[in-house]
């Protein structure tokens, strides 16, 4: 009887657990400290995977890679994304991703998968090119600039802001440009003649564009600076005045522009091999490829995916990017700093 009673007791307990929806999972994922998206294209993912997504800012992508490497035997999230071609080797080469071949991988043309072996998957790209002030060009009849070679004649002296490589992912990315259009030999002669040119140099992107670059401040003194090729872009959605053009426009010869292209990658260790998977599913899906440009401002790689109008009336890609072999560039990044920051700084 009493074996009775508590199989009775025990059976509407029993029913209510199975019938309890389970508690979400937790998925971390690390990420530099420019992400960003749309809260309802996460909470979508949430619920329908019984998830709660937590997002780890850590730093810029060299500072977040570190964290990565440091921790990768007791893994701070599960997902890592923000590593970009400058430090992908590196990335790489410290074994911190799972191999994971993603279906969507087919949206994606071939250019941007750098790594064969499908452990950093490419979920975005851009140009970082030389952004100039059209209206400062126009006033005082100037041709704008179309090589790096124009940028140390005399009639563009102190009109060039750039960021210290050492300090700055625009900084590093113009660096590698000028290292792969004039090659390791000489690119330091040319970066001495900018020098001697009045070229501008401060520690980061804030500064260059917001404090020195006329176009942005308004009082800044140089009306060139390094940036992005959806900075015009984004001038035209933040403008606190409706504007019918971009202010801006980029410098798009060739190795002007260095190609940015930004990576995902499932972390070893996770136990939540699962999700992760289809989070980067998630990440190179159509839909999330199409909020990247106006919260990131860079571009899907995945063909299905649409642009903004703001995108294709005032950014412009580059037809021929600069661009290294990322393993060229890990094996000589901390050189070609060091080499940069003796010939310009000192």
């Amino acid at each position: 009887m009493k074996r009775f009673l508590f199989i009775v007791f025990l059976l509407p307990i029993m029913l209510l657990t199975a019938c309890s929806p389970r508690s979400p999972v937790t998925l971390t994922v690390m990420t530099h400290d420019s992400f960003t998206a749309s809260e309802s294209l996460i909470t979508a993912f949430e619920q329908a995977n019984n998830v709660k997504v937590v997002f780890l800012k850590s730093g810029d992508a060299g500072a977040a890679l570190n964290k990565a490497i440091l921790t990768r035997d007791a893994p701070l999230a599960d997902v890592f994304y923000g590593v970009d071609n400058t430090f992908l080797s590196r990335a790489l080469d410290n074994g911190i991703y799972e191999t994971y071949a993603s279906p969507l991988l087919a949206k994606i043309p071939a250019g941007f998968q750098l790594d064969p072996h499908n452990r950093a998957l490419p979920v975005d790209f851009g140009d970082i090119c030389i952004n100039y002030d059209k209206a400062y060009f126009a006033a005082h009849n100037l041709t704008v600039p179309a090589s790096l070679e124009d940028l140390v004649k005399p009639e563009y002296e102190g009109l060039l802001v750039v960021e210290n490589p050492a300090t700055s992912s625009p900084g590093l990315s113009f660096l590698l440009a000028t290292v792969a259009h004039f090659a390791e030999t000489s690119y330091l002669d040319y970066w001495r003649t900018l020098r001697l040119n009045g070229v501008v140099v401060v520690d980061g992107w804030e500064t260059a564009y917001y404090t020195n670059f006329s176009a942005s401040s308004g009082h800044g003194s140089q009306p060139m600076v390094v940036s992005y090729n959806t900075s015009p872009a984004a001038e035209v959605i933040y403008a606190s005045s409706p504007l019918t053009d971009a202010p801006t426009a980029s410098v798009l010869g060739p190795d002007t522009c260095f190609r940015q292209i930004e990576f995902v990658g499932i972390l070893k260790g996770t136990s939540h091999l699962d999700l992760a998977q289809k989070f980067v599913d998630f990440m190179l899906s159509q839909k999330f490829q199409e909020d990247i440009p106006l919260q990131m401002f860079m571009y899907p790689v995945n063909t299905d995916s649409s642009l903004p109008q703001e995108f294709t009336r005032y950014a412009q890609m580059a037809p021929q990017p600069a661009s290294l072999d990322p393993t060229v560039i890990a094996a000589n990044r901390d050189k070609w700093i060091a080499d940069w920051t003796a010939a310009v700084l000192h």
